[in-house]
């Protein structure tokens, strides 16, 4: 039997940080370092470096939200306390269409990265990338006390063996991979840089599990600060690597973490690069589900949702109607992958410009609501003005929201009453 309740608070602090590593330490990782040196060479580590440094902010003001106003709608309860209903019910709709699409591309990159080095085919890729999303969904189905302990089990092993990988490739750096420094130009540096910032998107999943929080301000802005410094530092050292063995070139870029892991056990790196591949996007599919379940929840209790998907499991306290929305749009999203309906690229580009507009939607609420502090303010401007110098390059992906505000729209004017003429009534 299930019924719509507020959700239990069992997050603490060590789970609150893995799940922000989780929700942004993604699968750019294993992508982005050797795509950003092949663009600007060795003064790639200079995006790396200011990306590093912006970061703090940028998780920061989803912290400081999730502190002040922790709730299940997250994001688009921020906006919604800032602009207004309607404005919050169209970002929140904006983030719970991108995870159904954005969850199994992440777990078929994961699943290709393990295939890639054990020899399966699509079959098995398919099959793997099941089996991390049903990890996903089953952890959030049983609780985020469960789902934090997985979470922080994950990303663990996947700190393991990153930093196995910086160190164990130290030997194998040479001074001359470094030169020439500014190999491409200033403008390659800038390039780069807009391509790194996808690697540092994912603060705003966590804050819609904020109400699970056990003390918000502790883990909110504590748990970010850990979490982005970890962050930062660890793609820089990644990205370091990268460079300093020079694991990338036109035909080894998108898997450079292979050839840097490859430096330190020899072939059988790439099973070691498949298995971290795996961890990291199951890490990253347990915080979206997350996110986008409550979210669901919280839609659907405000009356901006189908009814169902307010549901939550009497036994674990969980919002089983958002789980089993996830679920079937997984199912779909995966089918039409495995059968070529839809190719892997058309579906990676589809989410990118709604969780943008998200973010962007979180730092403008962030404005109004923290005007209690200038610093917060003033982070929120920055992370405001960072996420929109790179919205321009999203493409045609932008036709995804312009859908969903279309769709937002006629829903919208068809609850609208019909308005009744009454005809006056002349006393007799």
């Amino acid at each position: 039997m299930v019924k719509p309740e507020k959700m239990k608070a069992t997050i603490g602090l060590p789970q609150a940080v893995a799940l922000y590593i989780g929700a942004v330490l993604g699968s750019g990782v294993l992508l982005v370092p050797g795509l950003a040196a092949d663009m600007a060479g060795p003064a790639s580590l200079l995006s790396w470096g200011l990306m590093t440094v912006f970061v703090l902010p940028m998780a920061l003001v989803m912290g400081l939200l999730s502190a002040k106003y922790p709730n299940t709608g997250g994001v688009s309860h921020f906006v919604t306390k800032a602009f207004g209903e309607r404005a919050g019910t169209l970002v929140g709709w904006f983030f719970l269409m991108s995870v159904p699409i954005g969850a199994p591309v992440a777990a078929i990159t994961g699943a290709t990265y393990l295939t890639t080095a054990i020899g399966l085919g699509r079959i098995g890729t398919v099959a793997i990338a099941i089996a991390i999303l049903l990890v996903g969904l089953v952890t959030n189905l049983i609780g985020m006390k469960m789902a934090g302990k997985v979470q922080v089990a994950v990303v663990i092993a996947i700190l393991v063996v990153l930093v196995m990988a910086v160190i164990g490739s130290v030997p194998s750096m040479h001074g001359s991979n470094f030169t020439p420094f500014l190999s491409h130009g200033w403008v390659s540096v800038g390039r780069a840089t807009a391509i790194l910032f996808w690697c540092f998107i994912g603060w705003e999943a966590v804050s819609h599990l904020s109400e699970e929080f056990i003390d918000p301000k502790r883990e909110a802005i504590k748990g970010v600060t850990i979490a982005a410094m970890i962050v930062g530092i660890l793609y820089f050292l990644t990205a370091l690597s990268t460079i300093g063995t020079r694991s990338y070139g036109p035909t080894n870029s998108a898997a450079s973490l292979v050839l840097v892991i490859e430096h330190l056990l020899g072939k059988s790196g790439a099973f070691v690069a498949g298995g971290t591949a795996v961890f990291i996007c199951t890490a990253t599919v347990i915080a979206y589900v997350g996110a986008a379940s409550r979210l669901a929840f919280a839609l659907s209790k405000n009356g901006n949702a189908p009814k169902s998907l307010s549901l939550v499991a009497t036994k674990y306290g969980t919002p089983l109607g958002g789980i089993l929305f996830l679920a079937i749009c997984f199912t779909i999203v995966v089918a039409l992958y495995s059968t070529n309906s839809v190719p892997l690229t058309v579906l990676i580009q589809l989410p990118n410009a709604t969780f943008i507009l998200t973010y962007l939607g979180g730092c403008a609420a962030g404005i109004r609501l923290l005007r209690d502090s200038k610093w917060s303010v003033c982070i929120s401007w920055i992370s405001f003005l960072l996420t929109a110098i790179i919205f321009p390059f999203v493409g045609w992906g932008l036709f995804y929201p312009v859908l969903i505000v279309s769709v937002f729209w006629m829903a919208k004017n068809s609850r609208k009453p019909l308005p009744i003429k009454l005809k006056r009534r002349d006393s007799v």
